[in-house]
């Protein structure tokens, strides 16, 4: 079993910025890889970013390349996503997810239903 709890959602002029947190814990349980999802209400959950931990190589949605940025912080079993350049469409509730054997698809986005494990969601707004 793992734990993931989402923090650093707000609400931001577009063009701000916001840095979303995800740490992980668990007993026994070692997520390879954490990916960050949104969703806004009436659409599915959609990709943004996926970073395989053990060597921090990450993919990234076309909505997210050149803007957002995932890292880990792994004495802190942290996962980050600095998000620049935010704009109104980036407004959503943005998830992180794990599962078991997990890692970073580098052949297309990755995919919710591969994911058993997820946090709780925080809140992104942009809006002027």
């Amino acid at each position: 079993q793992v734990q993931l709890v989402e923090s650093g959602g707000g609400s931001v002029q577009p063009g701000g910025s916001l840095r979303l947190s995800c740490v992980v814990s668990g007993s026994n349980y070692y997520a390879h890889a954490i990916a960050w999802f949104r969703q806004v209400p009436g659409k599915e959950r959609e990709a943004i970013s996926c970073i395989n931990r053990s060597d921090g190589s990450a993919t990234y949605a076309d909505a997210a390349k050149g803007r957002f940025t995932i890292s880990r912080d792994s004495a802190k079993n942290t996962v980050l996503l600095q998000m620049d350049s935010l704009k109104p469409e980036d407004t959503a509730v943005y998830y992180c997810a794990a599962d078991s054997m997990y890692y970073c698809r580098d052949d297309g986005p990755d995919d919710a239903k591969d994911f058993s494990f997820w946090g709780q969601g925080t809140q992104v707004t942009v809006s002027s």
